[in-house]
């Protein structure tokens, strides 16, 4: 009979590495079951038992190419994977047959031969870390830190559940963000239709009719024909502007003194700037807590948070804090110093160093900067709207006054 062999986790989480005889896979991990043990990985000796077919799976090479049309990998569904994964696991079924389950639910795309991928490196000796650490743009290091403390700790179960959670409040809160910037972005995009339509075909019908009449015109008439004329000439143009802006942007962030000078405007933005900042440290405070609770080492946390908060400016803060700690410093100082982060937020997370509770400080911070980035978020669309009606009613008026100022002078005239 074959021979397994196995590594399993005992109730209290210490780890089992041996070996079981059985007829197959699925009656070795009954017989490791019966013992009391929950397997986390197991393979079968002999060589030519790796590419044993599991009931119910069909492998073809064909699957593995997803071609043209093949779906990308959302943080949804990362979200929904984790989250069922964590339930497989905390029901005792073994690493490699929650995979091929969540496997044959995935829709043919890149995430179904990336699981496939996954499963079939763990049955064959790896573990879930470094088979998924293969695949960064799905699993960033934050995930394969997470997955990694869970398997030295034999609480993956925990872990993968604590990082849906932790990823489910991260997705919600860019959606709201972004959300929010839907209504002014539309309405921008059609008072932009508007105006072209306006230049290109109310304007031009007017600036004949002043042509006909032969008299001067006035300057904002002269500044509205002008901007009529270049739209006409180079109408082509319009749409390449956004294009050009964001090459132009991302060209400035390839250099470290672009992507400082952007980030830094960001944070100064009048409106946007107090979400994003929010938002940053909201971030910062939820992925360090997250990370901590799950056994993660604070330095290798801070280096994983650093990557993860999405600005430079507040990056290089964390790396103060990085190095401050390497030296046997607090985590508060080097915060205060920045001048980024708010001085209840610094002493609170001092009040968390002190008590020993520095995991469950930082989750309440995150908390209270995300009710508060909602707040901001209603109330930046409260403002929004009002400004954008104020912004097009001023393009309009003058346009309209631009329009009427010379008819007004020959009403003038002919009285």
């Amino acid at each position: 009979m074959p021979v397994f062999a196995f590594e399993a986790v005992k109730n209290d989480g210490q780890k089992v590495q041996s070996e079981v005889t059985a007829g197959s896979k699925d009656e070795a991990i009954k017989k490791i079951q019966d013992q009391g043990l929950r397997p986390t990985r197991i393979k079968a000796q002999k060589e030519e038992s790796k590419s044993r077919a599991v009931p119910g799976v069909e492998k073809a090479p064909a699957r593995k190419k997803g071609g043209l049309l093949a779906r990308g990998v959302s943080s949804a569904d990362i979200v929904t994977f984790t989250t069922q994964l964590s339930t497989l696991q905390d029901a005792g079924l073994p690493i490699v047959r929650s995979l091929k389950i969540l496997e044959e639910q995935q829709k043919p795309g890149r995430f179904k031969n990336q699981l496939e991928e996954v499963s079939s490196e763990v049955e064959q000796g790896s573990t879930l870390s470094e088979a998924m650490a293969k695949y960064p743009k799905s699993f960033d290091k934050l995930y394969i830190s997470m997955v990694k403390a869970g398997e030295a700790g034999g609480v993956l179960d925990v872990i993968l559940r604590r990082l849906a959670g932790f990823m489910e409040k991260s997705q919600k809160l860019r959606k709201q963000v972004k959300g929010a910037l839907i209504y002014p972005a539309a309405v921008i995009t059609v008072a932009i239709l508007i105006l072209v339509v306006i230049m290109l075909f109310v304007v031009p019908a007017f600036e004949k009719m002043f042509a006909d009449i032969g008299q001067a015109l006035p300057a904002p008439t002269q500044l509205l024909l002008s901007t009529s004329q270049a739209i006409q000439t180079y109408w082509y143009l319009i749409p390449l502007i956004p294009i050009f802006l964001m090459v132009v942007m991302k060209l400035i962030a390839r250099t470290e003194a672009g992507e400082k000078a952007l980030d830094a405007f960001k944070l100064r933005m009048p409106v946007f700037g107090n979400i994003i900042k929010k938002s940053s440290v909201a971030r910062f405070c939820r992925t360090l807590g997250t990370l901590i609770a799950s056994g993660v080492p604070i330095l290798e946390a801070l280096r994983i948070v650093k990557d993860a908060v999405g600005n430079v400016i507040i990056s290089n803060a964390i790396e103060d804090v990085h190095g401050s700690i390497r030296e046997g410093d607090t985590i508060a100082d080097p915060l205060r110093a920045s001048g980024i982060f708010d001085e209840l937020l610094v002493n609170m997370i001092d009040v968390g160093e002190e008590t020993g509770e520095l995991d469950k400080m930082l989750m309440k911070i995150a908390d209270n900067y995300e009710a508060d980035v909602d707040v901001a978020v209603e109330g930046m669309s409260s403002l929004l709207e009002p400004l954008l009606i104020v912004g097009m009613g001023l393009v309009v008026g003058f346009i309209v006054i631009s329009l009427f100022l010379p008819l007004v002078s020959i009403i003038k005239n002919i009285g």
